[in-house]
C-alpha cells in the first residue's frame, strides 16, 4: 500500500493503523511529499515505512516514488506486489479500501477504483467531475461515476503502462484514459470511506479551480498525443 501525504500529521497515524488491517497488505509505505509538519515521524511511529521528498513535488511524483520503493522491496521469484494507493486523510476508514484488492488480485480488472459515498460538507457542484467523466467517456467509451477518486488498486504492469503520470490533480483522469486506451480493464467498487472535503469558501473554490485546470491539461495532452499518433500511424489497427 502506498499513501502519498503532505501535511497529514493529524490523520496519518489512524490511516496507517487502519490500512495495516487490510487483508493481503504486508507493507504500508507513506511518501511524505515535502510536509512542513510532523507527518513522517507520526507515520513511522504508527508502523509505516516512510520515504520523504525534501520538497513538495506533487502527487504524481509521490505515487511514482512509492511504486519504485515497493518494487525494491518485492521478494525475488514471487509476483510483484499489487499497488494500493490511498489518501492520507482517510483515518479509521482506510481499512474500507479492502474491497479494491479482490478484483485485481483475481484478475477481473487491472485497476479497481473506489466509489465513495456522498461526503458531508462537500461544496462542489460537480463541474470538475463532469468534465473528467465526459473526457474519459469521449476518449475511451467508459463513463466512470467518480473519475477523480484517488483510492485505487492496480497491477504493477498497469501502473508502469500509465507512467509518466499526469501532473497535479489530473493524475487520476490521465491514468484512466491511458490505461483504457491500452486495453487495460477498470472497475469501480463501492467503499465506505470518509475524507476531508473542500467546502464552498474561497479556499475550496480555488482548490476546484486548480483541479479543473489540471484535468483539462491532462485531457488536452492526451487528445494531442492521440492525434499525433493517428497521423504517424494512419493504418495502424491494434490486434
Amino acid at each position: 500500500m502506498i499513501v502519498p501525504a503532505k501535511d497529514e500529521a493529524e490523520t496519518i497515524a489512524s490511516t496507517v493503523r487502519s490500512a495495516r488491517a487490510i487483508p493481503h497488505v504486508d507493507l504500508v509505505l507513506v511518501v511524505d511529499d515535502g510536509s512542513e509538519d510532523d507527518t513522517s515521524n507520526v507515520a513511522r511511529a504508527a508502523g509505516a515505512v516512510v520515504v520523504r521528498h525534501s520538497h513538495n513535488r506533487g502527487k504524481a511524483a509521490a505515487m511514482e516514488t512509492g511504486a519504485a520503493v515497493v518494487a525494491m522491496r518485492d521478494v525475488e521469484d514471487r509476483p510483484a506486489r499489487l499497488l494500493l494507493f490511498i489518501d492520507g486523510d482517510l483515518g479509521d476508514t482506510a481499512v474500507n479500501t479492502a474491497p479494491l484488492v479482490r478484483p485485481v488480485l483475481e484478475g477481473v480488472a487491472d485497476v479497481a477504483i473506489a466509489l465513495l459515498p456522498k461526503q458531508a460538507g462537500a461544496g462542489g457542484r460537480g463541474i470538475v467531475v463532469g468534465t473528467a467523466r465526459k473526457a474519459i467517456q469521449g476518449m475511451t467509451g467508459w463513463s466512470p461515476k467518480q473519475p477523480l477518486s484517488g483510492m485505487r488498486c492496480i497491477t504493477r504492469e498497469a501502473f508502469e503502462a500509465a507512467t509518466p503520470l499526469a501532473k497535479g490533480w489530473g493524475v487520476e483522469t490521465g491514468m484512466t484514459i491511458d490505461l483504457l486506451r491500452k486495453g487495460y480493464v477498470a472497475v469501480e467498487v463501492p467503499c465506505d470511506l470518509k475524507h476531508r472535503v473542500s467546502s464552498n469558501d474561497l479556499k475550496g473554490q480555488m482548490h476546484r479551480a486548480a483541479q479543473y485546470r489540471d484535468v483539462l491539461v491532462a485531457v488536452n495532452f492526451r487528445k494531442l498525443s492521440g492525434a499525433v499518433n493517428s497521423v504517424r500511424h494512419p493504418n495502424h489497427v491494434r490486434s
